[in-house]
């Protein structure tokens, strides 16, 4: 009797788990630079203002840009059709791009809605166009996932 996983299937699963780690880190570290340009667009420590302040609009814009950045993420690993380095430098390129346009999406909404953002959070209870903004994001990050795909 041989064993399974010393043939194909185990290393088709190894390189796998390490395909999935791979992404893995990287879609950490991509939410952890969406989550410090969101820090630049508010006033005072993010963490702060969402942990102490417990500000909704703050945790608000904040949770929707980090889950567009995860779309652009999973779109990007998506369309790697499974070759590892591609993917990798793929899905770092998109996701960047996607932080950037974020940003350059909340620079628009301020200018277009008038609504600024550092307002925003400076209001202890949940605002119309934290909403508003949270859906912007959204669908920036939705429209730039499938772009990529």
């Amino acid at each position: 009797m041989t064993n399974a996983l010393a043939g194909p299937l185990g290393e088709a699963l190894g390189r796998g788990s390490l395909a999935i780690l791979a992404y893995a880190i990287l879609g950490v570290l991509l939410l952890i630079a969406g989550f410090y340009v969101v820090d630049m667009a508010t006033p005072g420590r993010l963490s702060k203002v969402i942990q102490h302040d417990r500000n909704p609009n703050a945790a608000l814009l904040t949770a929707s840009g980090l889950a567009a950045i995860g779309l652009i993420v999973a779109a990007s690993i998506w369309s790697s059709g499974g070759a590892l380095q591609e993917g990798l430098l793929a899905t770092l390129v998109f996701g960047l791009t996607g932080i950037v346009v974020q940003a350059l999406g909340t620079l628009l909404f301020d200018r277009v809605a008038g609504i600024k953002v550092r307002d925003l959070v400076r209001e202890p209870s949940l605002q119309p166009g934290a909403v508003l903004l949270a859906v912007t994001h959204l669908a920036i990050g939705l429209i730039t996932a499938v772009a990529v795909i």
